[in-house]
């Protein structure tokens, strides 16, 4: 029997079709090792452009380069088996024109073997998503806060408070969702706006800072872990703290290399008699 066209992994036709039944399990992954812990988890797993942040120490995603979004996406697609996964898009990368958004989904559903691209944007961005999906590309959408606008939109903090915010993003999910995207994150929006357009679009919204109503949560993994504790933000919760477990065994490791109790004999390579 011929395999071919049989996957295990889930796509983002049935991360559509998930609407309105179960919530949408989502999280970050930027590396191999950590796609292979996360995947059995996930509906979801986003490379996000975030990794400038969590990986590379950027003060913005701004930095993130399309070469970059692909070697992640190469490793993470090496990790996770049956977990939809879905990569950013970067600034740059896609505002031009709708062309050039092609030519880099392209390069990167091309490169990696991923199921689809995000990009951040409302109705300035619609039409270059329906160009997108009319062409074999599947979308996850961005609206509300978008990181990549950061420059422009006054910092980072939650929106949607005052009524003409509020319309703005209304409309912006609206448009995506009209525009074929299979799925939106909704991100830094107050909560009660945020459960009004889930219950008004017809595709998911993936909540980050947003609503339990949502059709699904993210979180940027390295958050959820807790391996930062400079900077808490209020959507977060730390489901565990590795930070200070990290820190402790760091600690013992360098006072075991110091003392010269490691390695040990039986971490080393010995002549064979």
């Amino acid at each position: 029997m011929s395999t071919i066209g049989q996957t295990k992994r889930t796509t983002p036709t049935q991360i559509e079709a998930m609407k309105g039944t179960r919530p949408i399990v989502s999280l970050t992954a930027y590396t191999t090792p950590i796609a292979r812990v996360l995947d059995p988890h996930c509906d979801l797993l986003l490379v996000g452009d975030s990794l400038g942040m969590v990986l590379y120490g950027m003060e913005t995603t701004v930095g993130v380069t399309l070469e970059m979004m692909i070697a992640h996406g190469q490793g993470v697609m090496r990790g996770a088996q049956k977990a939809c996964v879905i990569v950013d898009l970067p600034f740059g990368s896609y505002q031009e024109s709708k062309e050039q958004a092609f030519r880099n989904a392209a390069r990167i559903l091309q490169e990696t073997g991923c199921n689809g691209v995000k990009l951040e944007g409302g109705e300035e961005m619609a039409e270059t998503v329906a160009f997108l999906t009319n062409r074999g590309v599947p979308v996850f959408g961005h609206v509300g806060l978008m990181p990549q606008l950061i420059n422009t939109t006054g910092g980072y903090r939650s929106l949607g408070r005052s009524e003409k915010e509020a319309e703005k993003i209304r409309q912006d999910a609206k448009a995506i969702a009209d525009a074929g995207a299979f799925a939106i994150v909704v991100e830094g929006t107050v909560e009660p706006l945020a459960r009004e357009i889930t219950q008004s679009i017809a595709v998911p919204t993936i909540g980050i800072g947003a609503s339990a109503a949502c059709d699904g949560q993210i979180l940027v993994s390295d958050d959820m872990l807790g391996l930062f504790n400079d900077f808490k933000p209020r959507f977060v919760k730390h489901f565990a703290e590795l930070a200070p477990t990290i820190s402790k065994a760091a600690e013992a490791y360098a006072e075991e290399v110091k003392a010269r109790t490691f390695p040990g004999l039986e971490h080393t390579f010995r002549v064979k008699k």
